[in-house]
């Protein structure tokens, strides 16, 4: 291992998924590189059901929704130098860490990074644990392709990424929490903001699989509400172009029509689908906001 003096907080916002989120952390306390602590954030003691406080491990509670509980994870990592965020479904390579550390420790302009996805469950019917090991363990799979150590990408990618704390904490970025629940796109809200004060990379020898558990997410209707009205309010911010919004917005619709037609079991398409119409008419009304998805 490199010698360094940089400090790693791992920080994981969880819901309704207690035993995935004891598998990653086990997982997560076998790094080559090991975290100064871990800390998980819940809305419900329930959430965490099986996990116990320990020197490497704090617990904590704030209100239901990603960028609440982001914030959380943000005021207990005020003493470390690189927080990583992991979503519960994402199980790292055990060098993770170790490359993270070295691009940052490698490059001061770097205020932000994530990390390869070696294969993505929330693009399909998810991957269980087990197999999501046993992906890690496979060269075939978990492999070495010749590709730089680190690139500069446009965002960084919610189920995995590290920020420099020093940078969060000179300007000042939080969450934003007018993005609740599951809040589609607060990563790259946050990437991009903080992403002004220095580069957004991916380091490519930081690899892992998300394994996109279908438990504990939003509602097909909410979240296609959210698949329009977020970026939106994001553009309007300012954090999120306008080209970007119209062809994410116009992607998700026409992929959500298409598939509702012969909807796959793990998506509710339909579901999403109406969301999207009800932000439409929302638009026509000119009273879109993200919060609107908390009455729906």
């Amino acid at each position: 291992m490199m010698k360094t003096s940089l400090t790693v907080t791992i920080a994981i916002a969880s819901c309704g998924r207690p035993a995935i989120l004891r598998k990653t952390v086990e997982e997560l306390r076998n790094q080559s590189y090991p975290a100064q602590r871990i800390v998980v954030c819940t809305a419900r003691a329930s959430d965490a059901a099986g996990l116990i406080e320990a020197d490497d491990l704090a617990l904590r509670h704030g209100p239901m929704g990603a960028p609440h509980q982001r914030n959380v994870l943000l005021d207990n990592a005020n003493d470390t130098d690189l927080i990583v965020f992991f979503d519960d479904d994402f199980i790292p390579d055990r060098d993770y860490l170790l490359h993270c550390v070295q691009a940052f420790q490698s490059d001061p302009t770097i205020s932000a990074a994530t990390g390869r996805v070696l294969a993505d469950g929330a693009k399909g019917p998810g991957i269980s644990a087990d197999t999501a090991l046993a992906m890690l363990a496979d060269p075939r799979i978990n492999d070495t392709p010749n590709l730089p150590p680190v690139e500069t990408v446009w965002s960084s990618y919610g189920c995995n990424m590290a920020f420099r704390m020093s940078e969060i904490r000179r300007h000042g970025i939080r969450f934003d929490e007018r993005l609740p629940l599951y809040a589609w796109y607060e990563d790259i809200d946050f990437s991009r903001r903080l992403g002004r004060h220095g580069r957004i990379v991916k380091v490519n020898r930081a690899k892992g699989i998300h394994m996109g558990t279908k438990t504990g997410r939003t509602p097909g209707r909410r979240l296609g509400y959210s698949q329009v009205a977020n970026p939106i309010y994001l553009s309007r911010k300012g954090s999120f172009p306008w080209d970007h919004t119209l062809r994410s917005v116009g992607r998700n619709i026409a992929m959500n029509l298409v598939f509702s037609l012969r909807p796959e079991p793990y998506v509710d398409r339909r579901g999403r689908l109406i969301g999207n119409g009800l932000a439409l008419a929302d638009i026509l009304r000119g009273r879109i906001t993200p919060e609107r998805i908390l009455t729906l």
